[in-house]
């Protein structure tokens, strides 16, 4: 057989061991440990104790991709899984139970975004052109992850080729938020994002070149971080712009982000950047998580970073309590009012210049791709048709050195020794703003807001933590910015803020396999008018925020009712507020079902839903049942 004939059947091997999207059935090893949002830390304790193995951890992870991947809320966050991951476990099981640890990460599974090479999987990045590319080797931070001891459980979707933040491509589809299926996870590390967020592994690994680990972060309430540039080596990562792309994690708490970081950072000799990372690592970014690390900082608020008018406000209202939660904490924040990083940055990136040279080489050195080059990808029609005006504009980029090309990257110069200076003049230690500036956007619209280019342009390390969820209960992250080389200060910034305001939440619609939410009777408070004896009951689905409702002793005056409605009181507190929707309109029967929206369902949180019951002889509401969530 020839060495293409034995590759081609390795290949068709590997693609048959693994399913896209769901993963593959779960294992005969079984558990009733509970995986959903646990720590690196507890699952530790856990496999240290015998509660569980790491091969009970995959098969438990497997069960939540299938039970939330293609099924339920269909998140399609995975792209592949991995058919050795429970091989994996075992030979991991087997050496913890021979007194050989490698580490906190021994045994724990994780998921990688699909543009980290990986030599028992394709590496795909999302597009139909490298659907069976099977890389040579390794990506330098996977390597370094599996001898710490994890366990690369699968490979996660990704908006195609890294070139956008809403996660669609034409392998890998479309990826859903599990806060809200309708919306978008982020991108271009949505993919890890959403299973992240949806607890299909203990932390994962994207890669940002202008937001697309923050950016996800944020629409999922993690932690994410873009090092400082030559922080994490970008061998064996499909790259978007090498000058600006960084790989590195996605996680539930600002700890598991240091765990990550202490496996995968540091000089490598395959990345020539990763040089100026040397005695600037510590030997464990665990030593800096205080939880009193906001006391005496000094913090930068930046208004021109925030959306102004209606679309911005549920963001900005959010950050300006962060920024409030932040001086409890004891900080001292100020507003920076005379940074404008939209004017600093401009045309600093390269991403559209870099691009096409930089992938054709990836490309030239991974002999398992079926496409040689970009204008390959293009004459095939390999690629979503989202791509297909970027991609024509970079077959349009005859070369690289240019003088525009130089300038641009001599503006990144600028831009760093400018917000350095800032820094030092402030006497800051970062600089706050959201990561975004809108909350997840519907699947299929654009995603305006970010403001990514501050930290991708000048190179300097910026941290997202979870800082609540606006009005439409969609998350909202809270970005720090430092100075070179202060990852170390800013996880210690973040895990103080983290700490004392506990914001992250899981998901309503990927909820415990072990522990599934019972049906929640909701508080309900019944007024009406004299003489008429009502009363209701209305419970909640949590997992599909469905809320089923009768109400009774409304018979005398059923020939009476105009309309029954849901409203939302005022955010001032105002006892009355407009009517959302219409439950029954002169009807005899006043039962049903609604599935209540992302808006209404953060209203019920906050004890601002009621139910009117209007009639002709009072418009204004025979009936009242004000609704809350019990406790």
């Amino acid at each position: 057989m020839s060495k293409h004939a034995t590759r081609a059947v390795a290949v068709l091997a590997i693609l048959s061991g693994m399913v896209i999207g769901c993963g593959m059935p779960p294992g005969d090893a079984g558990s009733d440990f509970d995986v959903a949002e646990k720590s690196v830390r507890e699952l530790g304790v856990a496999m240290a104790d015998g509660t569980v193995t790491a091969v009970e951890l995959v098969a438990a992870y497997l069960d939540r991709i299938e039970a939330y991947d293609q099924r339920g809320p269909a998140l399609n966050a995975m792209i592949a899984i991995n058919p050795r991951a429970a091989e994996a476990a075992a030979e991991l099981d087997a050496e913890r139970a021979a007194g050989n640890l490698r580490g906190p990460l021994h045994g724990i599974p994780v998921v990688v975004k699909d543009n980290y090479d990986t030599a028992d999987m394709p590496t795909t990045a999302g597009t139909l052109g490298l659907a069976t590319s099977l890389p040579p080797d390794d990506s330098t931070q996977v390597r370094r992850l599996r001898e710490a001891g994890a366990i690369v459980l699968g490979k996660t979707n990704m908006h195609e080729l890294a070139r956008g933040i809403t996660t669609v491509a034409s392998f890998g589809g479309q990826t859903r938020n599990p806060y809200d299926p309708s919306r978008n996870p982020g991108g271009s590390s949505g993919g890890t994002g959403a299973a992240v967020g949806a607890s299909f592994g203990a932390f994962g690994m994207g890669s940002d070149t202008c937001g697309s680990i923050r950016i996800p972060s944020a629409h999922h309430a993690l932690a994410g971080l873009r090092g400082t540039r030559g922080l994490a080596s970008g061998d064996g990562i499909v790259p978007l712009s090498l000058t600006q792309d960084i790989g590195g994690p996605l996680a539930r708490t600002v700890r598991d982000l240091a765990y990550a970081l202490d496996a995968t950072v540091g000089p490598d000799p395959a990345d020539g950047t990763t040089r100026l990372s040397e005695g600037n690592v510590p030997a464990t970014y665990l030593t800096f998580l205080n939880r009193e690390g906001l006391s005496g900082a000094r913090l930068g608020l930046v208004p021109a970073m925030f959306d102004e008018g209606d679309a911005g406000r549920p963001v900005r209202e959010v950050i300006e309590r962060a920024a409030e939660d932040m001086e409890r904490l004891g900080a001292t924040v100020v507003e920076i009012e005379d940074l404008d990083p939209s004017e600093l940055t401009r045309d600093a990136s390269v991403i559209g210049q870099e691009f096409p040279f930089h992938l054709d080489a990836y490309l030239e050195a991974t002999p398992g791709a079926h496409v040689r080059s970009l204008a390959d990808f293009v004459s095939a029609g390999l690629y979503h048709g989202i791509l297909e005006g970027g991609l024509a504009r970079s077959l349009e980029v005859e070369e690289l050195d240019t003088e525009d090309y130089r300038a641009s990257l001599a503006r990144r110069d600028e831009i760093r020794a400018a917000v350095t200076a800032l820094l030092d003049e402030q006497e800051l230690d970062a600089l706050i703003y959201p990561t975004i500036r809108r909350t997840a956007r519907p699947i299929g619209q654009p995603q305006p807001g970010s403001n990514c280019a501050l930290s991708a342009t000048s190179g300097l390390p910026a941290i997202t933590v979870p800082a609540g969820f606006a009005d439409d209960d969609m998350p909202v992250g809270l970005e720090l910015l430092g100075r070179a080389w202060a990852e170390s200060r800013l996880l210690e910034l973040a895990y103080s803020y983290e700490q004392g305001t506990r914001h992250r939440r899981e998901p309503d619609f990927t909820p415990s396999l072990v522990t599934p939410p019972s049906p929640v009777p909701l508080v309900a408070r019944v007024e009406a008018d004299p003489g008429l004896r009502a009363d209701a009951s209305f419970v909640l689905s949590p997992a599909t925020r469905t809320v089923r409702y009768q109400i009774r002793g409304t018979e005398s005056i059923a020939d009476q009712v105009l309309l029954v409605a849901l409203h939302r009181r005022g955010a001032d507190g105002a006892e009355n507020g407009p009517v959302l929707r219409y439950l029954s309109r002169r009807a005899p029967s006043l039962a049903g079902s609604i599935d209540l929206t992302g808006p209404e369902m953060h209203a019920l949180r906050q004890g601002r839903l009621y139910v009117a019951v209007h009639t002709e002889a009072n418009l204004a509401g025979a009936v009242r049942i004000d609704l809350a969530l019990p406790g």
